[in-house]
């Protein structure tokens, strides 16, 4: 394979989505054997459900972080850890960036690991297996802090996201569909930016931003593209 230097390049994006953490075992949302296969999201993913029966919806979330609590960083998630200086933009909700020592991680659809109130304007971290509380000290309960279906992305945080993309010089998505907007247009954007692009995935999006397309598994191909100082 064709490897690529990274100290040549300034300013280094990866953008991932749920194809990164399924290869550790992690369930996917979408897709053929996506979690909503089996699950409405009209009853487990939505303000609508939590608003109705925030323990039910609570109980759910408490499943999908024992799950993820049992799968583990791969060697591609330990490898962009590794890189200095690297911004980390994903999809995902599972911390597995973050577990593998990636910092600064920036999460489009929020975290299982965050909970926050609504009336508080409170958000708190919760990294255990069972949650340390349901309830806020206000008498609230807590919501999981993530983006559910008719949910609006964080405003400040697409702002920052877009500033990151449009300056960097090499953006590589690994393991996303390229279908859920608005991160669809972020391989344009870094594109249009001056930015070198590159896909890694199993099933590649079909995107035409790409200059360079890799068909295969980031935990495999991530150690053979680059060489790192």
């Amino acid at each position: 394979m064709e490897t690529i230097d990274l100290s040549t390049y300034s300013r280094t994006v990866f953008f991932t989505g749920a194809g990164m953490s399924a290869e550790s075992g992690v369930p996917t949302y979408r897709g053929k054997s996506g979690i909503w296969k089996d699950y409405d999201f009209e009853t487990y993913a939505c303000q609508k459900a939590f608003d109705s029966n925030p323990e039910k919806v609570l109980h759910f979330h408490k499943i999908r972080r024992r799950a993820v609590l049992d799968c583990h960083p791969h060697e591609g998630h330990r490898l962009i850890a590794g890189m200095p200086g690297t911004f980390v933009i994903t999809q995902n909700i599972d911390g597995m960036h973050q577990r593998a020592g990636s910092q600064g991680v920036i999460e489009l659809h929020g975290s299982l690991w965050r909970l926050r109130c609504d009336n508080c304007r409170m958000v708190k971290e919760d990294y255990n297996q069972e949650y340390e509380s349901l309830k806020c000290d206000c008498g609230n309960w807590l919501r999981p802090d993530i983006i559910w279906f008719g949910d609006m992305l964080d405003a400040g945080v697409m702002h920052k996201v877009t500033e990151i993309i449009a300056s960097c010089d090499i953006f590589i998505s690994i393991g996303t569909s390229g279908r859920v907007w608005p991160a669809a247009g972020f391989p344009s954007l870094a594109r249009d930016s001056g930015a070198y692009c590159i896909e890694i995935n199993p099933e590649p999006s079909g995107a035409t931003e790409y200059h360079r397309i890799i068909q295969g598994e980031a935990g495999k191909v991530l150690p053979e593209l680059f060489i790192t100082h």
